[in-house]
């Protein structure tokens, strides 16, 4: 029973996998980090990302502008940068390896065992992308949270909180990790199946033993 599931287990990891990648890759560029309400114009809504600062108002759509220089951003943006571009490099390799692993490609039909490698390796690819992702957002949700508590901002002053970014970057770290845990899972139920050449080769071999025998005084 274990078997019939094994390829829809991996191709829902696949699947699994490949929605957390677009999420996280999704994450790095949306503008929606942190949001920011002026009291004093409610038609303004500031956002912040990893590239950009925007401003949307009702009547002119939304207007951004990138950020000058990397080294003047906050040390959790500049390292979010980083981590989310490691995030959907690993995931993306994580793709590569574990698609050329699935049983229900023909390709290396009879090489399991270095099938079975490129899904274990494929699947700890996306365990190290999920983490890589849920850090930094879970790094900026921190620091927001500090900000908006912090008792020696007067009141007067406008406090940032979550953006939309930050849960979209959450699920596609979730994603990740759940995909390549589908797929990691996979591998206990495989088994190695001899090819039929292999069985053509038993045959014979067992026909010959048994005329000698037959032949025999």
């Amino acid at each position: 029973m274990a078997l019939v599931y094994q390829p829809v287990m991996q191709l829902s990891g696949i699947l699994v996998s490949l929605l957390g990648w677009v999420l996280s890759c999704l994450t790095t560029y949306l503008p929606q980090w942190k949001n920011l309400n002026l009291e004093l114009n409610e038609l303004e809504i500031w956002t912040m990302g990893l590239w950009q600062a925007c401003v949307v108002q009702e009547e002119g759509g939304m207007q951004c502008k990138d950020f000058d220089s990397f080294l003047a951003l906050p040390p959790e943006l500049r390292i979010s940068r980083i981590l989310m571009f490691f995030s959907n490099g690993s995931g993306l390799l994580g793709l590569l390896l574990s698609g050329f692993g699935l049983d229900c490609l023909k390709i290396g039909e009879r090489q399991q065992e270095q099938k079975k490698r490129l899904l274990l390796f494929g699947g700890m690819l996306f365990w190290i992308s999920g983490i890589t992702a849920i850090v930094p957002v879970s790094w900026v949700a921190h620091s927001t949270v500090q900000e908006f508590w912090d008792e020696n901002i007067p009141d007067i002053v406008p406090r940032w909180d979550f953006g939309e970014a930050l849960f979209v970057g959450w699920l596609a770290g979730f994603c990740l990790i759940l995909g390549g845990s589908l797929l990691n899972c996979t591998i206990c139920f495989t088994e190695v199946h001899p090819s039929p050449v292999h069985y053509a080769v038993a045959e014979q071999q067992d026909q010959c033993q048994r005329l000698e025998t037959e032949t025999r005084p």
